[in-house]
């Protein structure tokens, strides 16, 4: 699919993964196209999947204090409904930010925003070990966050034949 993404379609990719909330007129002067194209452009972009949305990212240090924390759970063999009953469950938890299954002893991985170690350990024992298929938890707390970004390098991504 990137082999039909232009060398000005990378720049305003670029550029809304930076700050989406430009107007189209900055972007097209930042990516180096008049405003019309630079329009259609982004709109395509949006209509193909490269844009899934747009969305505002918070200072979680403005809401108090918090913690980030990685949950790895050793899962039971699950039958298919029992999966889709642990993926809708875990969709509906807010404060797991990301889950993902992985290979190696523990099954699936989750990033969890926690109150405090206190609240963490009732949501374990409220929430986590309530999951269908849940046999073990274990968790990394995070002490300084040294780097964070949605943003996903572009460089090196293969440029198709026409701008």
């Amino acid at each position: 699919m990137s082999d039909s993404l232009s060398r000005f379609d990378l720049r305003i990719l670029e550029q809304m993964q930076k700050d989406c909330s430009i107007s189209t007129t900055e972007l097209a002067d930042r990516v180096g196209l008049s405003q019309s194209p630079c329009w259609r452009r982004l709109q395509r972009l949006k209509d193909e999947g490269y844009i899934q949305r747009q969305v505002a990212v918070l200072d979680r240090a403005k809401f108090g204090s918090s913690l980030y924390i990685w949950a790895y759970l050793k899962m039971a063999t699950l039958t298919d409904e029992q999966r889709a009953e642990f993926v809708r469950d875990i969709q509906l938890i807010p404060e797991i930010l990301e889950c993902h299954t992985v290979f190696g002893e523990m099954d699936i991985v989750m990033k969890v925003i926690a109150r405090s170690l206190e609240w963490y350990q009732k949501f374990i024992f409220d929430t986590i070990l309530k999951l269908p298929g849940v046999q073990d938890i274990q968790s990394t707390v995070t002490l300084i966050e040294l780097k964070s970004t949605t943003e996903i390098p572009l460089t090196g991504v293969q440029v198709g034949q026409a701008d």
